[in-house]
């Protein structure tokens, strides 16, 4: 009997302990708010909802003890000045493309994107597994930011012309709404690059202050109407094989951070980056078919286009590095990591992709 007693009591006590703890480690929980600006309009509920997937993965993991406040582009500084915000501590972080401030350094493209460089699972791959973290690292330290990986659009569209291209010469003049570093690959063929924020595309191309934009894919330049005024869609966009979007935080908003807060954190943003690539592939292929049913004129860039916009990438990227070391040491891991990447591509997955598509082409053409 009492040994029954004994066995009920211990167990009724080990049924408390859950109950006591949940709250004792709860209380144990700093609150802690943050505001992060992001560099994307609102409407563009994939780019932008990409921020305010990590906003809601942090605050859902930590009891709603983290917060993090995500602002629009604009609502307190516009889309291309959050990193000069971050610095500043007037917000905590900003999600944001790191490709947009390259006017200081080039060497923040490499965080983004890079004309001709890795598409989503190769710049994944280097990013987490082949050392291009580590990589980054130092210059980041040089802006007191840390760098999250934090969404990615895959390989995005060549944008939206008033005209068509069908040569290299047709390149030198236009005035072209261009992110990232691609602008100065381009300048080398003639093109006047214009970075434009997100929302203020329209307008200058509407009244004709540009003669193209490019933005992302057919989702997101649908969303800002696009086709209502460039009726030429160009693809691919040689300059993003896929785009990664970050996170940029203030290193000692960082540091601050007790480690569980900010495990939660990282782990939000890598979550972030699954949900959104997976958003874009299944938004894009309906998107584009709407695009084109409408009267989108879709245009491949011709192939002596594409090799002379190759040959000025590689020729600025020696430039580059000629004049800057972090750029040279970043650029010289990058392209030894895609190296090794498109070796591998070419020969499961190249040769798997281009055998279905055009086994489907054949069995489309067998419907007609």
């Amino acid at each position: 009997m009492e040994r029954r007693r004994m066995l009920a009591a211990s167990g009724a006590a080990a049924a408390v302990l859950p109950v006591l703890a949940a709250p004792a480690l709860a209380q144990a929980m700093p609150e802690i708010r943050w505001r992060c600006a992001s560099s994307f309009p609102r409407a563009l509920d994939t780019i932008y909802g990409a921020g305010e997937h990590v906003a809601r993965r942090v605050a859902a993991l930590t009891d709603n003890k983290f917060r993090i406040q995500v602002f629009q582009a604009g609502e307190i500084v516009p889309g291309l000045a959050t990193l000069d915000a971050v610095q500043a501590g007037t917000v905590d972080c900003t999600h944001t493309a790191s490709y947009y401030f390259v006017g200081k350094d080039p060497t923040f493209a490499f965080d983004g994107t890079v004309p001709f460089g890795m598409n989503f699972r190769q710049l994944n791959s280097w990013l987490n597994a082949g050392g291009g973290r580590e990589v980054l690292k130092p210059f980041f330290d040089t802006y007191n930011v840390v760098s999250l990986q934090a969404g990615n659009t895959g390989a995005q569209m060549g944008g939206w012309f008033r005209r068509e291209i069908r040569t290299v010469e047709d390149l030198r003049g236009l005035k072209f709404r261009i992110g990232g570093f691609a602008g100065n690959v381009l300048a080398k063929l003639g093109v006047v690059a214009q970075q434009i924020a997100g929302g203020d595309i329209y307008p200058a191309l509407e009244r004709g202050t540009i003669d193209a934009a490019e933005w992302v894919g057919p989702y997101d330049d649908e969303k800002l109407g696009f086709q209502r005024v460039a009726p030429y869609y160009y693809f691919p966009g040689w300059w993003e094989g896929g785009l990664n979007l970050a996170m940029l935080v203030n290193k000692a908003k960082m540091e601050e951070l007790p480690p569980l807060y900010r495990e939660v954190l990282e782990s939000a943003c890598r979550d972030a980056t699954i949900e959104t690539m997976a958003k874009y592939d299944r938004v894009n292929p309906e998107a584009l078919r709407r695009l084109v049913a409408g009267g989108a004129q879709l245009r491949p860039f011709p192939r002596p286009v594409m090799e002379a916009c190759y040959r000025a990438a590689m020729e600025v990227y020696e430039e580059t590095s000629n004049t800057n070391a972090h750029f040279k040491r970043v650029w010289e891991h990058f392209k030894a990591y895609r190296e090794t990447q498109l070796q591998w591509f070419r020969v499961a997955e190249n040769s798997y992709d281009s055998f279905v598509y055009a086994m489907q082409a054949q069995e489309q053409q067998a419907r007609r």
